[in-house]
């Protein structure tokens, strides 16, 4: 694997009582946001060739959002990545890790964890996005690592080199 998109899913409905958290759908704006960010992955060449997804409603939503607009990306989506922390991501990719670029699309705080781990572990070409991460990981925000080994999924060789957040791409005047 040479690339590694992690990606949270968009913005959801809020939870209220009556509405099971798994099946929280994403609001107006989070499609919205996820169909945007799709376009911007595809822009600067990030294509997926491999999605791993929460099975969550909302995680869900946002992938199909993102199906839309990449090509040729085959989807499988994951119970294990509901809610899971850092180990459980850690598992999914290393057992996808044949994939040339990668793209998992889960929860927080887990993969805001994993990613701060990668982070840690195989450093940053880019101080800004190294910055970005450490802050927060918001809703429909996407970072990529990148490695210059073509092997197996080892953390150390992978290197931030760039975060999106929905919120850089929305037009003056969306919430």
């Amino acid at each position: 694997m040479k690339r590694l998109i992690l990606m949270r899913h968009a913005k959801t409905e809020p939870w209220t009582e009556g509405i099971d958290d798994f099946g929280r759908a994403l609001t107006e704006q989070g499609h919205a946001d996820a169909r945007r960010m799709a376009e911007e992955i595809v822009a600067r060449g990030w294509s997926p060739e491999r999605i791993l997804v929460s099975t969550a409603r909302r995680a869900r939503e946002t992938c199909s959002e993102v199906a839309k607009v990449v090509e040729g990306e085959r989807v499988r989506p994951m119970e294990a990545l509901y809610l899971s922390g850092q180990r459980g991501i850690l598992d999914a990719v290393r057992q996808n890790d044949g994939a040339s670029t990668l793209m998992v699309i889960g929860h927080n705080p887990g993969l805001h964890d994993f990613a701060l781990n990668l982070l840690r572990d195989g450093g940053s070409s880019d101080h800004e996005s190294s910055e970005r991460l450490a802050e927060k990981f918001p809703t429909a925000c996407a970072a990529l690592f990148e490695s210059d080994e073509d092997g197996p999924f080892l953390p150390v060789h992978f290197r931030l080199t760039d975060v999106m957040r929905a919120r850089d791409f929305r037009e003056t005047g969306l919430a």
